[in-house]
């Protein structure tokens, strides 16, 4: 049975994406910590990080860090948190948080009821400044 991420990706499920190639997809946590808290979803179904083919974790880490710099030019947060936890869904996936603090990765924090508007340009600032910095694997 495929993951919930798996129906994402093939677009049984909504989702709001910034990012696609044929390796991984981002999209924007529907859960979210902070504005902008993305998620890193190989499309590859694997439970485990440490089941990943090396170069694919590699990819994974680059693409996670091209959209971290997007949201550090976008929220201009503090930091940029990235947290690989993997209990919450059985499909690896990078949790990418413009952070003011440590308490910004507490997933007690999640917003069970995010602004939809909110969301949107959320996902228009990553999108944004994906192009910015020169990514052509943004999605509309």
């Amino acid at each position: 049975m495929p993951t919930i991420f798996t129906r994402i990706i093939d677009g049984e499920l909504p989702a709001r994406f910034v990012w696609k190639d044929d390796r991984c997809v981002v999209f924007l946590s529907n859960r979210p910590l902070r504005p902008g808290h993305a998620l890193v979803v190989p499309r590859e179904e694997a439970d485990h990080w440490i089941d990943l083919d090396a170069s694919l974790l590699d990819h994974l880490v680059e693409t996670a860090q091209a959209v971290g710099r997007a949201q550090m030019a976008g929220f201009k947060p503090e930091r940029i948190g990235m947290m690989l936890a993997g209990l919450e869904v059985p499909h690896c996936h990078f949790h990418v948080v413009p952070i003011r603090g440590l308490h910004d990765l507490d997933f007690g924090n999640q917003d069970p009821n995010p602004d939809p508007q909110m969301m949107e340009d959320a996902a228009a600032t990553l999108r944004r400044e994906l192009r910015t910095l020169g990514y052509q694997q943004t999605s509309d």
